[in-house]
């Protein structure tokens, strides 16, 4: 039996490995910059170097890495060996504070919008002491920020450090003035639920289509799907319980807390959710997890599905992001207590929040948008791409009785009989959960629930953090010059739920009565990442992220080019391989059975004279006018392709392929679609949805 608290956090130089390791001394600097973000100075570096190498290298280590997360969504690293080369031709282990904190890899192979060019190939990765070293295979990882020569951020970490920065600074402010002079730090904590699919690998291997994309492009709905609701929470198939297991194991060497695994909605789909962390560390973990999730798989033979829409027809996967802030000494600023009303802290973060989402419904639509999300939002699986915030039946109230000037009359915690006299009664919840909310508050945290499975979650959260600083920031500008504080407070709080009053919405988001009353209210529908992006460098946004020293305007015009040409780039390939299929593989599959069915007929008269084959010719004139169709539709979806990356600018490409590509795309796919259950069984070019998702 696996020893859980012996094994967990194995690989990683965690406070306890420091703390074993470190001169006393030395400890307590690292400390104070991993609790309180003091800077860290080179003397202390150098001590934690060579404890961090003496640790790694009695683990199995050779090599060290900085880890860290460019704009592709992906993580990277560059190994270096520990040796050192002596006079007597003899190596030793060597591991500096300078190599600890700074290495330079090359900064024009990654994606800068435009801002480096391949001849400027300087870039610099700064550790992060906050988020923990860890040993992958015989390397030392040590996760680390990234920049250009002239200190331009090229990753995600950079922006959501500076954000995290930006919250304390203006929570701190707030606090204050409530004369919580004992807390020295605010964080941002997160956690994050992955949903992914699980298929065998054998069968992966045989479509194109998830080797290069991560989606199926082509694909016949099953005849049995999800319809049932037999597959949520199902027991588990004992092929998929071995590969949890060692996939358990393998995150608790890592020191990710690795807590709930169940089967989700749609057969093959799956779901692990941690225990929150800090927002930093929770964005390395979940970079790590991703890459763990593939690799375990493929030692027992499967293969891990992270794309948003792998099959048409059944639920896309998210990654729910679980936001709340803490103070350092255990204050969750987002717990309500039992009585939220008079809970004036609560209700001004919580007001604060509300404005936040208001007033930038747009970045946060944008720091989830990407291609394959794109299929999964508002569809009846996600949220809409509409924005709104969910309160619950309790907080509901009690902002409804700030709007309409009206006292709030208060019910006390229900107990609820479930109507068995065995049973005992249960404490209600104060609120329900939505799973159509986008933005949905669950008790001491909100849930958002439109990030994409293989999104990093560094932009929704650097997104997060840095819009409601900037509320909490006008907020304790105006309290910080008033002289009745409490009158101030009661009245900024009426004015802000009154102003922002729009963005709550507890009922069904998928209703299309919904959409009616959202437009009616003037709440955005950003359908597309076109539509979502094209709201990037908005004077709003510009000026919001550059005040809270986030982004710089450069960094935001380099990061807009980067996201449409990575839309476009996943369009292309789209296009590209649904091309191939079509060519190679639907259209030859498709002449091998027209030609067995016309033999069928031609040897069926000669033995039967004045036989009709009429079933057998029906079948052969349906087939023919569709892959006539099929055909003509390829060649439309190929002028419609390079017509649209002949567009010029990222945005006019990106809204070619929204307007133009992805419309044949989907005409062409329906066609194929129909083909496939008219072919036999050994003419099908590639295992169907039933094999991929029934055959684990």
């Amino acid at each position: 039996m696996t020893n859980v608290p012996e094994l967990f956090g194995s690989k990683v130089f965690n406070q306890k490995a420091m703390k074993d390791r470190l001169p006393k001394e030395t400890f307590k600097a690292l400390k104070k910059t991993l609790d309180d973000g003091a800077p860290l100075q080179l003397d202390v570096a150098n001590v934690v170097a060579h404890a961090m190498k003496e640790w790694a290298i009695e683990n199995g280590a050779t090599h060290f890495a900085h880890w860290f997360q460019p704009l592709t969504g992906v993580t990277a690293e560059k190994h270096d060996s520990f040796i050192n080369p002596q006079e007597d031709g003899t190596v030793i282990m060597t591991f500096s504070g300078k190599e600890l904190v700074k290495g330079e890899p090359d900064a024009s192979s990654f994606p800068s919008g435009g801002h480096r060019a391949t001849f400027e190939a300087r870039g610099y990765t700064v550790w992060d002491p906050t988020s923990y070293p860890f040993i992958k295979e015989h390397t030392l990882c040590i996760p680390t920020a990234f920049c250009s020569y002239t200190g331009e951020a090229l990753d995600k970490k950079t922006p959501l450090l500076r954000s995290m920065e930006a919250i304390n600074e203006q929570a701190l402010r707030v606090l204050r003035l409530f004369g919580k002079t004992n807390v020295t730090h605010v964080s941002t904590t997160v956690g994050s639920e992955q949903e992914y699919f699980i298929v065998d690998h054998d069968l992966w291997a045989q479509r194109k289509d998830l080797r290069m994309t991560g989606r199926t492009l082509f694909g016949a709905k099953p005849s049995k799907g999800q319809e049932m609701d037999d597959q949520y929470f199902a027991a588990l198939n004992p092929r998929i319980v071995k590969y949890m297991e060692d996939l358990n194991e393998t995150l608790w060497k890592y020191g990710i807390p690795s807590k709930t695994e169940h089967n989700e909605v749609a057969p093959a789909q799956h779901e692990m959710a941690p225990i929150f962390s800090t927002t930093n560390l929770a964005v390395d973990q979940n970079q790590l997890t991703m890459e763990v999730m593939k690799k375990v798989a493929k030692r027992h033979g499967l293969e891990c599905l992270l794309h948003e829409k792998p099959f048409a027809g059944m639920n896309g996967s998210g990654k729910h992001n679980n936001w709340s802030i803490s103070t350092n000494d255990g204050e969750n600023l987002l717990e309500p207590g039992k009585t939220p009303e008079s809970n004036a802290q609560f209700l001004l973060f919580l007001t604060a929040i509300l404005k936040a989402v208001d007033e930038n419904q747009d970045l946060l639509r944008i720091s989830v948008a990407s291609a394959g999300n794109d299929h999964r939002l508002g569809a009846n699986e996600a949220p809409p791409a509409i924005i709104s915030v969910y309160l619950g039946d309790e907080l509901y109230k009690v902002l409804d009785a700030i709007y309409a000037d009206k006292p709030y009359d208060s019910n006390k915690l229900e107990k609820m009989a479930i109507g068995v006299d065995v049973l005992p009664p249960i404490p209600k919840d104060s609120t329900d959960r939505n799973r159509t909310s986008p933005f949905a508050f669950t008790g001491n945290k909100f849930e958002f629930r439109s990030c994409g499975s293989a999104l990093s979650i560094a932009g929704p959260n650097t997104a997060l953090n840095s819009i409601v600083a900037y509320s909490l920031k006008e907020f304790a500008d105006e309290l910080e010059k008033a002289s009745d504080f409490e009158s101030a407070l009661n009245a900024l709080i009426s004015r802000e739920v009154k102003a922002h009053w729009r963005i709550v919405f507890n009922g069904n988001g998928y209703d299309d009565a919904w959409k009616a009353e959202a437009h009616r209210r003037g709440l955005l529908e950003l359908k597309t990442t076109p539509d979502a992006v094209a709201h990037y460098l908005d004077e709003k946004n510009v000026r919001l992220y550059t005040e809270m020293g986030v982004y710089t305007k450069e960094e935001m015009e380099a990061h807009y080019e980067t996201k449409l040409e990575k839309y476009a780039q996943v369009l292309n390939i789209e296009v590209q391989v649904m091309l191939e299929m079509v060519s190679k593989d639907i259209l030859p599959a498709c002449y091998k059975y027209i030609s067995a069915v016309s033999k069928t007929v031609a040897d069926l008269k000669a033995v039967v004279p004045g036989a009709k084959a009429q079933a057998e010719i029906a079948l052969l004139t349906k087939l023919d006018g569709l892959v006539d169709s099929l055909a003509a539709k390829a060649e439309e979806l190929c002028s419609k392709h390079l017509a649209a990356k002949a567009c010029g600018d990222v945005m006019a490409v990106a809204r070619a392929y929204v307007d133009s590509v992805i419309p044949v795309m989907a005409e062409t796919r329906a066609l194929a679609d129909e083909i496939e259950p008219l072919l036999g069984d050994e003419f099908k070019p590639f295992p169907c949805y039933e094999d991929l998702v029934f055959r684990v």
